[in-house]
């Protein structure tokens, strides 16, 4: 088994930074998850740590030995691609026997990786299939058993489940949790999909045009977002903004969107004392916003009239999307709200659970 660490890595195609000075350390079994938007980096980053692509300044390191110089097959990973990449007139078991083969691994070694991968995945059955002859979801399977019986210290991911289907990666993210309890090594998964990230990450790295935003355990990431852009990936709807300013009115200070105001809490007004005038981004998460005739007990409630513009009714769930002046917002609200099109409400915004980002810097203010 084995830590993996990034320390000061840079990487550039020609004159474009496309990594600048990561530094991450993964602990020992952990299931890291890199996520962000589409060429922010995170694949890059996954390619040096497989060798796959030259830094161009820093180090990483497997374990205790530094690897920036070590070629692929020698620093003990296994990597796993968005396409499965087998070849099509091998059977599942040659599939996965192949790199084995090629390291002149005694054929009854070859047996025993093969059929027990086989057994964790639950892939027996197929050994003798060709790829044509399986499903996206079983082809993905075979991939994965193509890492595993590799024996790695390492199991890299890169979105390894974006081409399936909806109900298929639901099933493949339980799946690969289990893998990683089950083997008991360090796994790092690359993803855009911060669904994803959220449901199997020990901790989720948030990466951003090349640089590490937060470094953070799902829920922490969820709950105390350091950033705009933090706060604006995790979570799904996303955080609503409204562009506002502090002003203090009274004994009160108050977030003045110019549409509506709030009044801060007095347990969370300390950080915001001495702010007023201040130009601010104030966040707000949708399942935060509530239906007033459904609203939980107890909660520090603002009330906001709103117009109800769209209406999404997912069952388990309610989606407003509601206007309030110049500003447009999402509400999750009770599955049993009458709420519809054209309606007007008071919505009940939790002032329990706002956030306030600095509109220059964009970095939370708390």
């Amino acid at each position: 088994m084995a830590s993996v660490t990034y320390k000061n890595v840079f990487k550039k195609f020609g004159d474009l930074m496309i990594i600048k000075d990561l530094n991450i350390a993964v602990e020992d079994k952990e299931f890291l998850v890199l996520v962000g938007p589409s060429g922010c980096g995170k694949t890059t980053a996954l390619r040096l740590l497989a060798g796959l692509e030259e830094i161009t300044d820093g180090q990483i390191v497997i374990g205790d030995r530094v690897v920036n110089d070590v070629a692929p097959k020698d620093r003990d990973i296994a990597m796993v691609f968005q396409s499965y990449a087998l070849y099509p007139h091998l059977s599942v078991y040659d599939n996965m026997a192949f790199g084995l083969k090629l390291r002149k691994t005694p054929k009854e070694e070859i047996k025993r990786r093969v059929n027990d991968a086989a057994e964790i995945l639950g892939i027996t059955d197929l050994l003798l299939r060709k790829p044509r002859q399986l499903s996206g979801g079983q082809r993905q399977r075979v991939a994965v058993g193509r890492a595993i019986v590799r024996e790695p210290k390492v199991f890299l991911f890169d979105e390894p489940l974006s081409n399936l289907d909806a109900k298929l990666r639901v099933q493949m993210r339980a799946e690969i949790s289990k893998l990683h309890q089950r083997l008991q090594t360090t796994f790092i998964y690359v993803t855009h999909d911060q669904t994803e990230a959220m449901t199997m990450a020990t901790r989720i790295a948030v990466i951003n045009k090349g640089k590490l935003l937060q470094l953070d355990t799902p829920q922490n990431l969820y709950d105390y977002p350091n950033s705009l852009f933090v706060a604006g990936f995790i979570g799904s709807p996303a955080m609503n903004f409204f562009p506002a300013k502090l002003v203090k009115e009274g004994d009160k200070m108050m977030v003045d969107t110019g549409d509506f105001k709030v009044a801060i809490p007095e347990k969370h007004v300390a950080p915001y004392k001495s702010m007023d005038g201040k130009s601010v981004i104030f966040g707000i998460r949708p399942e935060n916003i509530h239906d007033p005739e459904f609203a939980p007990q107890n909660i520090l409630a603002e009330k906001i009239t709103s117009k109800v513009d769209v209406t999404e009714l997912m069952g388990n769930e309610t989606l407003l999307y509601l206007v309030s002046g110049k500003n447009t917002f999402v509400g999750r609200v009770d599955p049993r709200s009458k709420l519809r099109v054209s309606d007007v409400s008071q919505m009940i915004f939790d002032m329990d659970k706002f956030h306030i980002f600095d509109a220059e810097t964009e970095n939370a203010i708390r």
